[in-house]
């Protein structure tokens, strides 16, 4: 069912990893709210009103376990979304070893993992919709990120990919870029003199909410995309435009 039914997600399950706040808290609810089933998976429960599995992605065993769980609890995936991430920030020069590791266990082996292990029952159901987070950072550079702005690049290489490979399963593969979107963490790291500058230098004049990623998420989650695959969409108010 398309957008325009009341429920057009009415009798499928969804998994949404590190959706206990910001954009996958956001992306959850929506995705609920159009009658999904929704899994959380994340490291930490945040007393989500969503079925939590407590899973760290870097982890495969997690991973095959919390699948497992999944499968026998609600029969069947229907749509994932690979939103855990972290963006540590720090220089290259100051980088280590350790700190490039866990960027790209969480942020790139995690969205692997999680779609090795999911993709499996997609494939046998012959259906099914892969949604995965990546960033503009995969296409400008972001000083003292370079870690994540390599994570983010290789997710959009991997949804490409994967979209080649899993099209003929009917299974469609898709990711989402979005720009500066205001969350907890950058709130961590942004006050609100700073955020309201950042927004003077977007086109559409205004930062992003979690709710701009989750709409765009609920339109890749339903049959309204059913011909769109291996794309990265922009969400970032213009931003990359200059």
């Amino acid at each position: 069912m398309g957008l325009l039914s009341s429920s057009p997600l009415k009798g499928k399950v969804a998994i949404v990893t590190g959706g206990t706040m910001g954009i996958g808290l956001g992306i959850a609810d929506k995705l609920a709210s159009l009658g999904a089933k929704v899994v959380v998976a994340a490291i930490d429960n945040a007393k989500t009103k969503h079925h939590f599995i407590q899973c760290d992605v870097s982890d495969m065993n997690q991973v095959k376990a919390m699948v497992a769980e999944t499968m026998k609890k609600f029969k069947r995936i229907d749509i994932l979304v690979n939103n855990a991430g972290i963006f540590p920030s720090k220089l290259f020069t100051e980088m280590t070893e350790e700190d490039w590791k866990k960027v790209m266990q969480v942020n790139l082996n995690g969205t692997f993992n999680c779609s090795k292990i999911v993709s499996e029952f997609m494939i046998q159901q012959k259906s099914g919709k892969i949604i995965n987070l990546a960033s503009i950072a995969a296409f400008v550079g972001f000083q003292g990120l370079v870690h994540y702005c390599t994570a983010k690049a290789g997710v959009t290489g991997f949804t490409r990919a994967l979209a080649l490979e899993l099209g003929p399963h009917n299974i469609n593969v898709n990711a989402i870029a979005p720009g500066l979107i205001i969350t907890p963490g950058v709130n961590d790291f942004m006050n609100q003199e700073q955020q309201a500058g950042f927004a003077q230098s977007v086109p559409l004049k205004r930062n992003g909410l979690p709710k701009d990623i989750a709409e765009l998420a609920a339109f890749l989650a339903t049959d309204a995309s059913s011909f769109i695959t291996g794309q990265t969409i922009v969400c970032d108010g213009g931003k990359l435009l200059e």
